[in-house]
This record gives C-alpha cells, structure tokens and sequence, in this order.
C-alpha cells in the first residue's frame, strides 16, 4: 500500500494450508443453510442498492457523529476487521478501491446473527451490508449494519495488505495485486483510459477502425521472429501476426483511405523492461499524406492520451518524476547525428569496412547478418539513443533495414522513416509508405535472400499484399505505437506493469 516498502507478505505456505481448512469449515457450514436468507456461501446476487463510490461521493463530509436516516446497501470485500465484544468494526472495499466502514452492533443485528459474524466472516471475503449512513465518532463514514450476508466466501486468505507485493508475484498473481495494490488498478484505468482516447483522437480525424486475421498464412508487416502454429481444419502450418501493416495497407489499397487498428501483435523474441512476446499496438495508415503527415497524427494522439490519463501533456511518473510530453517535439537526422556523436562523419556511402573498424573501438557488437544499414543502427543506438529523454523523432534511417518504407524523395540511401524516441525507447515509427510493387517486389526478394541464409527476423515475398499494389495504391503515410510502451511513457512503469497478465515462465 502507499507509504510502505516492505517486501513480500504472502502468508507462509503452512499458514495457508491450516487457514484454508478453517475457511473450508465455514464454506461448509454456509452451505448447509443455503435455504436460508444468506443464501450459503456463493448466493447467485444480493440485493444491492448502492456503491461505495457513490456513498462516499454523496456523503463524505458528514459531520463526526452525524445520521442520516438514509438506508444504503453495499458490497465489498472485507480488508480489515475489528472486533470489540459488542460491536465489529469492518472495512469493505469495492473493485475501485473505494471504502467504507461497516458497524455490526449487537444493539442492532441481535445476539445470533453478531455471534455469526465473528464466527463466520474472514479477510477477504465479499460481504453484503445493508443499515444507515452514519458518521462514526471518529468521523469515519459508516453504514450501521441492520442485515448482512457472505456475497463470496473467500478459502484463502489475503496478502499483509499493509506491505507491497514482490514484483514477481504482482505478475504472476494479478488478481491479488489488483486486490491490495492501488497501482495496479489505477494502471488498468489509465490503459482504459489511452485506448478510449486514441479511439477518439483518430475517429475525430476520420479514420475507420477495422479488424485483421491473428493467424497468418505467412507472417509479414515487420523484420521479427513469428510464432508457428498448426491448422488441423487447413492441414498447414499458420503463424500469430507479427504486424497487421500488410492486411492494413491492402484495405488502403481497396479504398479505406484513413484505417487504423488497436489489437494484439506476437513476436517469438527476448523479454525485458520494454519489450513482451505478446503486446498490444496501434497501426494507423492515412492515403493522400507522407511520414512529415503522419508525424503529426503521432503527436495529437499521444499528447491526448496523456491529457486523458494525467489531465495535463505533464505525466507524474510512479516515482515522483514529472515528464512533459506536449509542446512540438524535436527531429533530428540519425545519420547526423551519428555523425556527430561519433566526432566523424557517417553517411549512407560509408563503408561496412569502416563501420565494422568503428564498431571495433567502441566495442558495439556486430548484428547477425551484418549490412550498412543494421551497423548503422547499432552504432547509432550505441552513441545517440541514451541521451534522448525528451520526444525525439529520429529522421531519414537507411534503406536496406526498412523494406516497406518508401525511398527518401531527395536523399539517397535512406527511406522516409521515423521513429519516435521517449525516455530512451523507441515507442513508436512511421513511413512514407512504399506503393511501388516493382521496388516492393525487389525490396522483398532481397528479403528472403537474407532468409534463405539464415536471417530469422528476415520478411517473406507476399505474393497477396504484392498483387494488391498492382491494382493501384494511392500515396500513404503509415505509423506503428506500442500501446504498452506508451503507457510506459506516460506512467513510468516498466512493460510488465503496463500488461495486466503479462506472459512469464
């Protein structure tokens, strides 16, 4: 919880066990009454009426000691009990988070239904309470409990909500993260949160959001390593979309001038702070505009999405850092600014010979499958990308690692391509889209050369996406976000945060 920093509190596994028998014991004696009112352990509904949002927002500057003579009904799991002989104090909290103090007082509720209380009622439990508002003598907004009822017998018992969860069982258990850890639902609202508002920001520009297959009869749309599946109903193998680029820019070529699509992606590579097997993206393509166009686009909805999440284009990151990501954002050359950073100058026409001596110095290790353009790349990572905090988009990258961008109008050996730097990750790229299916093809060909010599990551010749640039497609500028990524921007988490069931071994 806010405020602590002690490490993980999960009860020891002989707790548990022992616990669990007890609370088995309740279940069975709930269970064997559910004719009864309380309806046993799991009743399929109770009666609620009301929220704990709501009272709280209706009622939370009741004045200490106040009644209100309104009745409320609520739900809510049990996170602290106190018992004092005659009265039971308990806290319930609802999915939100939000709470109140339910009274359960033998004057009220009688002798038989308090002493089941004690007996029956453990943390953790989801509880239904119906009685009056009140104010406590403390001050606490209260309900004085008149009826009661087990909504959710819980059989295990909860976390020390007091203490925060180690990372490894935040993820694997985010059902109790969710439970005992504000963080972790306010990060689920702000995911809500960007989504609504990348929906908006583009469907105001008129984009049409559409749906493209997951399994793929060739994986294509990025240079990665796919996911290999078998269609028993096809008799083939299929393959879980790396990218939905090629399906996407097809629908471009058939006439949806302005299509986007906010869905799920798999790529059969490393796990780290800002990198998952499976992430979500957004992948937008505009006919008629260029990568200078869709730049633009790529500020607007960001900057809303941080307005939508934080009220302002200035995020307050999880550890008290303020980050601002409005204003207009930097562009810079990589090859200049490689050129610079290295203190020599790197051009589209330096050798790899050269590269390879530089890289040597620096010790930059050599991608596989080495070319200009993957040195290049590492180089520039090596010198430039650390010191890129604040949004940056990286201009004009060379054409032999991009073989869907479009060859630079005026620049010979790099293709209009960006990609969008923030806090030293790169969160987000864009083209000038190649419509050319004869430079397509030969750019694709090449491809599959790199392939047939081992290249995993390599792209496949598409026959289909090829025949349907030979009907015509208009100039296109195109953009690809990582959805986790920008929440990662914007919240400071790291990937495995930002995913509510990250996948982990």
């Amino acid at each position: 919880m806010p405020g602590s920093s002690e490490p993980a509190v999960e009860p020891p596994e002989g707790e548990v066990f022992d616990q669990k028998a007890v609370r088995l014991a309740k279940r069975e004696r709930l269970t064997a009454v559910r004719a009864d009112a309380a309806g046993g352990a799991y009743p399929v509904s109770v009666p609620v009426t009301d929220t704990i949002p709501e009272l709280r927002t209706w009622f939370g500057d009741l004045e200490t000691g106040a009644e209100t003579g309104v009745t409320a009904a609520v739900s809510g799991r049990v996170v602290f009990t106190r018992n004092t002989g005659k009265l039971c104090f308990v806290t319930l909290q609802s999915g939100d988070g939000s709470r109140i103090q339910a009274m359960v007082s033998l004057t009220v509720v009688g002798e038989e239904s308090l002493q089941a209380w004690k007996e029956l009622v453990d943390l953790g439990d989801h509880v239904f309470v119906s009685g009056q508002v009140i104010s406590s003598r403390r001050g606490e907004l209260s309900i004085l409990v008149s009826e009661w009822r087990i909504a959710a017998k819980a059989i295990l018992p909860l976390p020390n909500i007091h203490s925060e969860l180690s990372e490894e069982s935040r993820v694997r258990s985010r059902f109790l993260d969710l439970i005992v850890r504000d963080q972790a639902r306010e990060t689920v609202l702000a995911r809500a949160k960007v989504n609504s508002s990348l929906r908006t920001t583009l469907a105001d520009r008129e984009y049409l959001e559409i749906e493209t297959p997951m399994l793929q009869v060739q994986p294509g749309g990025a240079s990665a390593r796919p996911f290999v599946t078998r269609s028993n109903a096809f008799d083939t193998d299929l393959y879980l979309r790396i990218a939905p680029e090629l399906l996407l820019k097809r629908a471009v070529g058939g006439g949806i001038d302005r299509v986007f699509e906010i869905n799920r992606n798999f790529r059969n590579e490393g796990a780290d702070s800002t990198h998952s097997p499976e992430f979500a993206m957004l992948e937008a393509y505009e006919a008629y505009s260029d990568y200078h166009g869709i730049a633009d686009l790529t500020q607007e909805p960001i900057q809303n999405a941080a307005i939508a999440v934080a009220g302002s284009t200035t995020v307050t990151w999880t550890d008290g850092t303020e980050f601002y990501l409005g204003g207009e954002w930097d562009r810079l050359s990589m090859y200049e600014s490689l050129s610079q950073a290295a203190g020599r100058e790197i051009t589209p026409d330096t050798s790899l010979d050269e590269l390879r001596a530089l890289a040597t110095v620096e010790g930059v290790e050599e991608p596989s499958h080495v070319i200009h353009g993957k040195l290049v790349e590492e180089l520039w990572e090596h010198f430039v990308k650390g010191d890129l905090e604040r949004p940056t988009l990286v201009m004009d990258l060379p054409i032999g690692t991009r073989p869907l961008a479009r060859e630079h109008r005026s620049i010979a050996g790099v293709v209009e391509k960006w990609d969008l730097y923030v806090r030293g990750f790169e969160l987000a790229t864009g083209y000038s889209e190649l419509v050319d299916p004869v430079i397509q093809r030969e750019r694709l060909v090449e491809q599959a050369k790199l392939a047939a010599r081992g290249d995993a990551e390599a792209m496949l010749i598409d026959e289909e996406f090829l025949r349907a640039l030979e009907y015509g497609m208009p100039p296109t500028g195109g953009m690809g976000m990582g959805i986790d990524r920008l929440l990662i921007a914007i919240t400071g988490l790291g990937i495995r945060d930002t995913i509510l069931f990250p996948l982990v071994k």
